[in-house]
């Protein structure tokens, strides 16, 4: 990280991240950033509006943080939340399956008050 952006460099008061992710998580994402080419970025983690249940899950790469981000490191992994979806995200668990049944990214939110059958919208 350069200079500015240690500003940026939060974590709990209890020195505990935002959000876990699983190992199989981690896995999946490093596979994805190889896969286009974004190896050395981070992983974005937000909540955006829409979705059925009101606010949508966003995961996405970027190459530096912002100087107001929250930013972490979950095993050899940066990630970064934004100041307006820490509220939300705070203590989320984000695992990755893979079954006969189901695939994807699977978001065990503490703050949700409910949330949609397809697992990425919440409210």
């Amino acid at each position: 990280m350069n200079e500015i952006n240690q500003n940026a460099t939060k974590t709990h008061t209890d020195g505990k991240p935002p959000l876990t992710l699983t190992q199989a998580a981690i896995a999946k994402i490093k596979s994805m950033m190889a896969k286009e080419g974004k190896e050395g970025y981070a992983l974005r983690v937000g909540v955006t509006t829409g979705g059925c249940a009101g606010l949508s899950y966003d995961l996405r790469f970027q190459k530096s943080p912002y100087d107001n981000d929250t930013v972490f490191q979950q095993g050899d992994l940066q990630v970064l939340i934004n100041p307006e979806s820490l509220t939300f995200l705070n203590g989320i668990e984000i695992d990755y399956v893979d079954t006969l049944k189901e695939s994807g990214f699977k978001y065990r939110n503490p703050n949700a008050k409910s949330s949609c059958g397809c697992g990425t919208s919440f409210s």
